[in-house]
């Protein structure tokens, strides 16, 4: 399996929470870090926006991240929400393996 973090920003704390809580009650993340008090600068629909922003900064694994999308995008309140993964290039051998021990997957997508 490859780890990878998983970047997702959230219009309010509540929010945040709700999706981080969920991720990792499924099982589909280790851990998530909420960041507060992030200001996002932005094109939307063809003008420049500016709202604050939680950014949720999940460890998981590759093959997780179709579902971690899917859970995502059916607690977020926007229409199109930021999650995007970056692969990890080095870490701590036993903080990986907790990763992937914590996201076994099961069913066709293991």
């Amino acid at each position: 399996m490859n780890e990878i973090v998983v970047l997702i920003t959230a219009g309010s704390e509540v929010e945040a929470t709700k999706i981080a809580r969920a991720l990792v009650e499924q099982k589909l993340v280790a851990c998530v870090n909420v960041l507060s008090g992030m200001r996002s600068i932005f094109q939307w629909e063809g003008k420049v926006a500016e709202e604050q922003e939680w950014l949720l900064i999940a460890k998981t694994v590759a093959q997780a991240f179709e579902q971690v999308a899917t859970v995502v995008k059916s607690l977020h309140s926007y229409r199109v929400p930021e999650v995007i993964a970056l692969p990890i290039q080095q870490g701590l051998p036993e903080y990986l393996s907790w990763v992937r021990e914590v996201t076994k997957l099961t069913g066709p997508t293991a």
